[in-house]
């Protein structure tokens, strides 16, 4: 089934945004060979070309190590994985910040949401999220 993608972001950097969450839950495994492009690019059901160019992002962030002609592969870099996953919650939180102020949500009201709802009562399903940028 094609991977689904909105219209006012790059495909390539979704699917980036994708594989990275993929990656930080563990779907992928340090040291782990992720699948040839032309698959990932199949089942995204997008060119070659595009998964590359988010590959080469994924790369670019140390995600990603390349052996040559074997694939890539996730790092083992237990520093980069973990400066991935604080920048991605990072950009979470300033996301639904964003979007609190845009209907006029204070920081105090957006709070006693957060406290109201509960908070995260299933650190998995919170991960899961925070991970793919809320791109589930």
């Amino acid at each position: 089934m094609p991977w689904k993608f909105n219209s006012y972001e790059a495909v390539f950097i979704q699917i980036a945004s994708r594989l990275r969450g993929e990656i930080l839950r563990g779907k992928y495994k340090p040291d782990q060979q992720i699948p040839p492009v032309r698959q990932l690019a199949f089942d995204a059901a997008v060119n070659p070309n595009t998964m590359q160019k988010a590959l080469t992002l994924l790369e670019d962030e140390g995600l990603l190590y390349s052996r040559g002609t074997v694939g890539r592969f996730v790092t083992t870099d237990t520093a980069v994985l973990e400066r991935c996953r604080e920048t991605v919650r990072k950009d979470a939180v300033r996301h639904w910040i964003e979007e609190a102020r845009e209907l006029g949500i204070t920081k105090e009201e957006l709070m006693n949401y957060i406290e109201q709802e509960g908070g995260v009562e299933d650190e998995k399903t919170a991960d899961d999220s925070i991970a793919d940028g809320g791109n589930a």
